[in-house]
């Protein structure tokens, strides 16, 4: 058996190794333990390199994912950050190490009470859950320095792509179906916006309207 000590530094090697080199964000990610965030049956598997099951039917990314997803994210320490799609509430720790303020958008209204409470145990103040149809950001708190989503759309959404800054930076997976999907970069420039494709992804579709639970 390793023991824990053991667990988290095979779990920031597997992340180093993935391409993950910002000393900030591995910072980050090594407060975060993400043992914290995995209930149940997986909790042994919390420091693998995997996405795992959470309630609602929704996952944990992947380590390795949420750290190329942050770092291409480039958050500044004065950054307001949007994150559509807060799951567990482990994306939104790590980024709440890394920006001034996180918002995070989520439908179901479990998941959203579950990760308040995980906040409140780590004293991670900065960080506002919401219970909100993600597609349609959070336009009262907007503009956003930058915006992670953590759910395929079709197409970098609309309303979201509006509630970025100019200057700003969106982390989005893109794609039709499960088996097709591209992380894309968007920067938002004073004539438009700029794609860059990073890698390819499997993230849950996002959905319009709020969850039943």
């Amino acid at each position: 058996m390793m023991d824990d000590a053991e667990q988290k530094m095979r779990f920031l090697f597997a992340i180093r190794s993935s391409g993950v080199t910002d000393a900030r964000v591995l910072a980050a990610m090594e407060r975060i333990d993400r043992g914290v965030f995995v209930k149940g049956i997986f909790a042994d598997r919390a420091y693998e390199d995997m996405p795992l099951p959470i309630a609602c039917g929704q996952t944990i990314s992947q380590p390795s994912v949420v750290g190329q997803m942050t770092q291409a994210l480039n958050v500044g320490p004065r950054d307001k950050v949007l994150e559509v799609g807060t799951g567990s509430g482990y994306q939104a720790a790590v980024l709440s190490h890394l920006a001034r303020r996180v918002y995070t958008v989520e439908r179901h209204r479990r998941l959203v009470a579950a990760a308040r409470g995980i906040f409140d145990t780590l004293g991670l103040t900065n960080i506002t859950a919401l219970s909100a149809d993600g597609s349609f950001g959070l336009p009262e708190q907007a503009p956003f320095d930058r915006i992670i989503v953590t759910a395929a759309a079709e197409d970098p959404p609309g309303p979201l792509l509006a509630q970025l800054r100019i200057g700003g930076i969106m982390v989005v997976p893109v794609g039709q179906s499960d088996a097709v999907q591209s992380l894309i970069r968007v920067t938002r420039l004073e004539t438009g916006f700029d794609y860059e494709e990073l890698r390819p992804v499997r993230f849950v579709p996002l959905i319009e309207g709020m969850g039943q639970d």
